[in-house]
Parts: structure tokens; sequence; C-alpha cells
């Protein structure tokens, strides 16, 4: 049976990235790998660490929901402000590990991972990696637990019962509830109270609707549509 979290694109790049508050340029890295040319000296590859679907052209939806659970995490990574070239070994010795497909989109990335992750910077102390790696895990009441930055983003998944994320509680808002459900409107981002899509309502705000009119038509807050407009106006600047 059909799984459509991994077999269906419903984002762009540039839509997935908006949605996790990390430049478009980033994303595509991590969903369809770069080459760093330099002058004396070999290119630099990274290949792609997300789920991406071929498509005939890039404005076609490529990031199926499980790649778009998995960029959250890369998100999570970054925050952290460790260099991605160094995080890159872990993440593959974590999905050996953990020993599944889709390891950065389950469940025991988040029940194991800070084990795993532990064990390798420890295992590796004397390389960048390791180093690297010991940040993002701290010890704490005798358990290896994720760093704050990280634990808080991962938080924002919640599971299916297979021990895939199933929904996502969007981060490009500080305070507005925000989820993208692949099971509701194709995935697009919607607010929890009241279900409309983010777009819808700023769309009818940009046309001159009012946010009184909006809130009471939509159910939604006034103060969580004023949280959107102003983080959509930070990234259109």
């Amino acid at each position: 049976m059909e799984d459509h979290r991994f077999d269906t694109g419903l984002y762009t790049v540039s839509q997935a990235a908006s949605i996790l508050a990390v430049p478009t340029s980033t994303f595509a890295s991590w969903a369809r790998g770069y080459r760093r040319r330099f002058k004396n000296r070999p290119d630099v590859v990274g290949t792609a660490i997300i789920t991406s679907l071929p498509t005939a052209t890039k404005r076609q939806p490529s990031i199926p929901f499980v790649g778009l659970a998995e960029g959250l995490v890369l998100a999570a990574l970054r925050q952290s402000e460790l260099p991605m070239q160094r995080i890159r070994p872990a993440l593959a010795a974590l999905e050996n590990e953990i020993g599944l497909d889709h390891a950065l989109a389950s469940e025991q990335l988040y029940t194991d991972g800070a084990e795993v992750l532990y064990d390798f910077g420890e295992s590796h102390r004397e390389t960048p990696e390791g180093q690297v790696i010991r940040d993002l895990v701290v010890v704490r009441n005798g358990q290896r637990v994720y760093a704050e930055v990280v634990d808080a983003y991962l938080k924002r998944i919640e599971y299916g019962e297979d021990g895939y994320a199933s929904l996502i509680r969007v981060p490009a808002y500080p305070n507005a509830n925000v989820v993208a459900d692949p099971k509701r409107s194709f995935g697009a981002p919607l607010f929890s109270r009241g279900g409309a899509k983010v777009d819808d309502v700023l769309h009818r705000f940009w046309a001159g609707e009012s946010l009184a009119m909006l809130s009471e038509e939509f159910g939604v807050p006034e103060a969580e549509i004023e949280d959107v407009l102003r983080a959509t106006s930070r990234r259109a600047a």
C-alpha cells in the first residue's frame, strides 16, 4: 500500500525551506547535494541527505512529507551552529546504527539517537567530527540527551503508529501554532486553531481584509495571524 508521506511530492524546495525557516540554497544542498569548485584544489562534494523525488522541472513539488521531516532534523542541527560537513559522518553512522530507511524521520531518532550520537562522538574523540558531535548531546541525570536547541526542534515532530513522522509543528513562526499534516490540504501549513491554510489567510489580508474579520471568519486568534505576517514580511525583506 502506498504511503503518501514517502512517495508524493508535496513541496518545492523553496516551499519546504520557507516552512522550516532555512535559506532555500541550504535546503537545496540537503535535497540535491552540492559541488563546490576551488582553484588549485579538489572539488568539495556533498551528497543529498534528505528524501527528494525526481521531477520533470524544478518548479514541480519534489519533497515528500518525510523529506520535510528529515529537513526539520537538519534545521535543528543547523541551529546548533555546528558545521554540516562535520555532522554528515555522524548522520551516516546514526542511520547505519538505527538500521532504517528515512532514519531522520523516525521516532527512533528521538528515542535512541542521542545515545548513538554520544557513542559516535566518544569513539571518534580525536577527530573534528567527534568533537562536533559531543556538542549535540549532553549527559543529564546519567542519561544521554540532545542539547536543548536540538531537542526543542525534535519535539515539533509527531509520529504515526509506524514510528515515522506524521505531523510537524512548523518552526517558521515564533508564536503561531501552525502545523503541516500530510493528511490535510496536501501538507500545506495550517493554523491549528480553525484549520485554515496559512496562505489563504495571508492572501485575504493582502487583499485588504482586516485582522478582526479574518480572525472571526477562520477562527484564528489575531495574535497568531500577526505573528505569521511578521515572519512572512521578514523573509520577504
